[in-house]
């Protein structure tokens, strides 16, 4: 017995040595552990290159790419920094890109038993529209150019039993878009806001310019569903032409655009 009594003390520091290296492990766990599990699950379209710092407290470079094999690539100028403080209903996360935010972005995590619930506080961002090209098809044949200005009011996200609802509005203004398709620079500007609820709907509208595009649409079961068209106003016809032919199907001077 005296043995055993003696190794009593040996077995509880070596299961506290354990225990703090495995506390060190997440309090001080790199930030290179969170843009691996970014690159994972945005299955390589979405890079966190140059990370600093640690999953909690860190900042990276952003880069948006067509996915694996793709050779398109977009870096987002300056770092994106967060801010991850976790709590016993959830976590709290702040993203601040100092190119595009006014303000940081204030997120809710609350896990759920089939999911997972994400609120967004009420935000505005500018961002460049080249960074989309960065994504591969079709961006990279438009390479879009101009400013993408976004905002966000009451917006929720809910993922259960593997299906994702949506509450809240987002708008998306893109101003002064021009194309290397197009001599035309700009043309013109456009306004696509997506509106939560069963089932979310789209709307997309021309707000000034030659290039004139519309459309709504819905996104049901997962599956997105839109129609739309675009033409130019008759002195420009010309200089919008080859990008009228990309964008949809060509029916007289219109472009159809259909989706899903």
């Amino acid at each position: 017995m005296k043995p055993a009594q003696k190794s009593t003390p040996w077995r509880w520091a070596l299961a506290g040595a354990f225990i703090g290296l495995a506390l060190s492990a997440v309090v001080f766990a790199p930030a290179r552990w969170l843009a691996s599990l970014v690159q994972q699950s945005s299955q390589g379209q979405v890079l966190l290159t140059d990370p600093r710092g640690s999953v909690w407290t860190g900042s990276a470079r952003v880069t948006l790419t067509g996915g694996a094999g793709s050779q398109e690539a977009a870096t987002l100028p300056g770092r994106l920094d967060w801010q991850l403080t976790p709590a016993l209903t959830g976590a709290g996360l702040q993203l601040n890109a100092d190119c595009c935010m006014q303000q940081a972005w204030a997120m809710r995590l609350q896990p759920r038993w089939n999911g997972l619930r994400v609120t967004l506080s009420d935000a505005q961002s500018q961002w460049p529209a080249g960074l989309l090209a960065g994504l591969g098809t079709p961006w990279n044949t438009v390479q879009p150019q101009g400013d993408l200005h976004l905002s966000t009011r009451g917006l929720e996200l809910n993922w259960a039993a593997g299906r994702l609802l949506l509450a809240g509005a987002v708008q998306l203004d893109a101003m002064n878009l021009s194309s290397h398709l197009s001599t035309l620079r700009p043309m013109g500007s456009y306004r696509f806001s997506l509106t939560g609820g069963t089932p979310v709907t789209l709307a997309l509208t021309t707000l000034q310019g030659s290039l004139q595009i519309s459309g709504s649409g819905q996104w049901v079961g997962g599956q997105l569903r839109f129609n739309g068209e675009a033409s130019a106003v008759a002195e420009h016809e010309a200089a919008l032409s080859n990008l009228l032919n990309i964008i949809g199907r060509r029916n007289g001077a219109r472009s159809i655009i259909k989706v899903g």
